[in-house]
């Protein structure tokens, strides 16, 4: 009997893949088998389908079933523009959903606190896919608790620094509760994509959009990594970062963005930083248009992994003008 399709569940070990067709087969994050065995892994990929923080247009729940479905033409080929197959040298498994109940809303930070504790405690790194932006507070929060207070990297058209009373789930305030708690070291801490006024950077360097369009990804990297130096770096990236034409799928769209290049761009230039965790978050495919959202979702995950994948040894074949 053949070997090849569903690997998901059918593959006997978590490196290297074979070939699949891209439009049947399980669904997993870049086909990656499904275990919550984490001897040995380097990336364990979780999604948490919480979207009752939001402010604007729910729907963001189904966020990691879209980014899983949008994956399957990335696990075909080796990875652009880096030549190689990251699964070769990394571990990556699908851990699957987080369990949380949407009908005691009390019982949600901690749940999703208590999940990624529970990953990152075996020294296994998390690519979570949400939900909400909410989710990354006790994600961020698991995360200190380990490495101490994290260089934050956020990808967004919002601050998420409103006013925040301590107590509300709320996809706008976290980031100031995070701050004020301690869990975020803004010194080192760079906001990229902002395009919504606060009155406030609380200790943030921000980059707004039209900065970066005038300035260029150069410029802004220069930043990025003279702020965070080696400290460890925690990526949140919000969609909604990108403009609404390259993301429509998202709750909370304003125009202006970065485009799906430019983010891609900023990704694979942060390769040097001390990287210990990612959320790719407020994926709505409700109001998606072909996919395209999810698309530029799986693409970024999937290139953060690729620069773990060279921290453990892959090489880069590099064909024609980069």
């Amino acid at each position: 009997m053949s070997r090849d399709g569903d690997q998901a569940f059918r593959k006997p070990n978590v490196l290297g893949r074979w070939d699949e067709v891209t439009f049947a087969g399980a669904l997993s994050f870049l086909r990656r088998k499904y275990s919550r065995d984490l001897t040995g892994i380097d990336v364990a990929v979780s999604g948490v389908p919480y979207d009752c923080a939001t402010t604007y247009r729910p729907g963001c729940r189904f966020g990691p079933r879209a980014i899983r479905e949008a994956s399957v033409q990335l696990a075909e080929l080796d990875a652009f523009p880096f030549g190689f197959d990251p699964f070769e040298k990394l571990a990556v498994v699908d851990w699957g959903d987080a369990e949380i109940d949407p009908h005691h809303p009390g019982t949600i930070p901690g749940d999703i606190e208590a999940h990624a504790a529970h990953i990152i405690a075996t020294d296994t790194k998390m690519l979570t896919f949400g939900g909400d932006h909410f989710i990354a507070y006790p994600l961020i929060k698991a995360h200190a608790k380990k490495y101490g207070p994290i260089s934050l990297v956020q990808f967004d058209a919002h601050c998420d620094t409103w006013e925040d009373d301590g107590v509300k789930l709320d996809h706008g305030c976290m980031f100031s509760r995070a701050v004020a708690e301690g869990i975020i070291d803004v010194s080192k801490s760079t906001q990229i994509g902002l395009r919504t006024f606060n009155t406030s950077d609380h200790g943030f360097e921000i980059l707004t959009a039209p900065w970066v369009h005038r300035n260029g990804i150069d410029a802004a990297l220069d930043i990025i990594k003279q702020r965070a130096g080696d400290s460890p770096v925690y990526i949140s990236f919000d969609i909604d970062g990108l403009d609404p034409a390259f993301a429509p799928g998202t709750g909370t769209p304003v125009a202006g963005g970065l485009a799906s290049w430019q983010a891609l761009e900023f990704i694979r230039g942060m390769g040097s930083l001390n990287l210990i965790g990612m959320d790719v978050v407020e994926v709505s495919p409700a109001y998606d248009h072909a996919e395209i959202t999810a698309l530029a979702a799986a693409t970024v995950a999937h290139d953060w992994l690729c620069l773990l994948a060279e921290k453990k040894g892959a090489k880069r074949n590099v064909v024609g003008r980069l």
